[in-house]
């Protein structure tokens, strides 16, 4: 598709762009609204698990259509992602327990990761190494423009209506971006001599899943050391074990495994995990302290958000062009980490004292070498393999960025539990609460914060003469959840710091101006990053 003309391939980027959108807008929107749909129905256990099973089942997706979509072109993919996300969206509305929307999370990520693969590798088609900079970025800042609008209008549906439309509001969006995909998206003869490598995906699936598994029922639905996690911890390297043997020999693996001799794309997709773990797993608890630990309402929450997101924006889209026009990019990706790490260390610093000022400009650093950073990777990773390894590749980067997000999230909501536990356990064993109000707190947690009306009615049943102590007992829930959420940003800002340090040794090489690399290229470029 590299030889189109230009019309028609702007035409295709504004199809896949609104099908990203689509995707994106049904991603953030949940992101302001959760804690009161878990509020609702219940279960802040199981909070990390609502974003764990769709990064579960998009991590398994966008891997396994990499290759798929290099053997039968990416529009079919993209078109089944879309619908599949749509099904998930309408089910996800209906949802009455936590339960139920974690299995529809899982559905909708189904559909998002085969979108969110295709969508990238199709820049990869369209464009050369070179040009794709620009194009990385405006994808990126979609997304982000997405980020920009999502939380404050699931805040606002939260706020003002039924917690269902979250999920349902964008629904004629989806059908809008399978039209225009269908219309406007070539689709290309299935490649000769390929083969669908049936057994490789079986097991890459069986190592990826127990895994997740395992990283999010560790220290919250089990303790590290206990006969499940080790039992799945031992499942993972067995079924690795088995999927390292299978792709020796496949003729045409689901992974090829002679890629990770290549140090550039080792290296990227090590940094894109840790940029994944650093940015799910810190972002998804930032309006948990907006609501909980400040008393924002859901609607301000979104539009605390909102400055993030719209730094984001502007540094994917000038960092896109900067890569266009120079060619440069691994100063890009340490600065824009850099920045992000100092973000999160900003944020760890907050307190009940802070104010709605305080987060927005912490937000606006982690935005901003989000934005920088985010676009880099995957382009480094196209750079550096052939065209005919540019689904896998390109998947590869989604599935190790994905990988990091579900790990940060499970690790980081195990940590915020943990500390959450501890640290209320002592304030309540030190504070004097009269037996007459303690009876009526009994079994009330933070989680209680992220639902004003609740709280309102508990204090409505307190006795006049009880409302200073009633509000000293509240006042020891917010400084619980400020101290558990203090540790999330803190290990986020490390594990960040780890990706500025590993990016240095990343070889940069140029960025091609065609899409062919041959023998004698590709080889130079593997003994530069070997």
């Amino acid at each position: 598709m590299e030889h189109l003309e230009h019309r028609k391939k702007v035409a295709i980027m504004i199809a896949i762009m609104s099908a990203m959108l689509f995707t994106a807008v049904n991603q953030t929107i949940v992101g302001t609204a959760l804690p009161r749909i878990i509020a609702e129905l219940q279960g802040i256990e199981y909070y990390s698990w609502v974003f764990t099973s769709f990064m579960l089942a998009s991590s398994i997706t966008a891997i396994l259509v990499g290759k798929l979509s290099d053997i039968y072109g990416r529009k079919p993919f993209i078109l089944t992602g879309i619908g599949i996300f749509i099904i998930g969206s309408l089910c996800a509305g209906f949802s009455n327990t936590m339960i139920q929307l974690i299995i529809f999370r899982a559905v909708q990520g189904l559909g998002g990761g085969l979108i969110m693969s295709t969508a990238f590798t199709a820049v990869g088609d369209l464009f050369t190494p070179r040009e794709r900079g620009r194009w990385q970025g405006l994808l990126s800042s979609v997304f982000g423009l997405a980020s920009v609008f999502g939380p404050t209008l699931g805040g606002w549906i939260v706020d003002n209506a039924n917690w269902h439309w979250v999920f349902w509001v964008f629904l004629p969006f989806g059908i809008v971006a399978f039209v225009l995909i269908w219309m406007l998206f070539p689709s290309v003869e299935k490649r000769e001599g390929e083969k669908v490598d049936y057994a490789g995906s079986l097991f890459l699936t069986t190592t990826i899943v127990p895994l997740l598994l395992a990283f999010s029922w560790a220290g919250s639905k089990y303790d590290w050391l206990s006969t499940p996690i080790i039992s799945l911890f031992i499942g993972t390297i067995v079924s690795l074990a088995i999927f390292i043997m299978v792709e020796r020999k496949a003729k045409s693996p689901v992974l090829p495994l002679h890629l990770f001799r290549n140090n550039i794309f080792t290296l990227s997709n090590v940094v894109g995990f840790i940029l994944g773990a650093g940015m799910f797993g810190a972002a998804m608890y930032i309006p948990f302290f907006i609501q909980g630990v400040i008393g924002r309402s859901a609607t301000a929450s979104g539009l605390i958000m909102m400055p993030m997101t719209l730094a984001m924006v502007l540094a994917s889209t000038l960092g896109g062009q900067y890569i266009t026009k120079t060619g440069k990019y691994k100063g890009l990706a340490i600065i824009g980490l850099a920045i992000m790490s100092a973000g999160m260390f900003s944020l760890s610093a907050m307190n009940q004292d802070s104010t709605s000022t305080n987060v927005i400009i912490n937000n606006i650093l982690v935005g901003l070498g989000l934005g920088m950073s985010f676009p880099v990777f995957t382009l480094i990773i196209q750079n550096a393999v052939e065209q005919r390894y540019l689904g896998v590749a390109t998947a590869s980067s989604q599935l190790f960025r994905q990988l990091g997000g579900t790990v940060g999230v499970a690790i980081m909501g195990t940590m915020m539990n943990s500390r959450m536990s501890s640290h209320m356990t002592e304030e309540v064993s030190g504070a004097s609460v009269p037996p007459e109000l303690a009876s009526k707190l009994q079994g009330l947690d933070p989680q209680v914060l992220m639902d004003p009306a609740r709280l309102a009615d508990i204090q409505k049943q307190v006795p006049v003469s009880m409302q200073q102590a009633f509000d000293g007992f509240v006042s020891i829930l917010r400084e619980t959840l400020s101290y558990s959420l203090t540790g999330v940003y803190l290990t986020a800002g490390f594990i960040v710091v780890t990706g500025v340090v590993l990016t240095f040794f990343i070889k940069a090489i140029p960025l091609r101006m065609s899409q062919r690399v041959d023998e004698k290229e590709n080889e130079e470029h593997e003994n530069k990053a070997g």
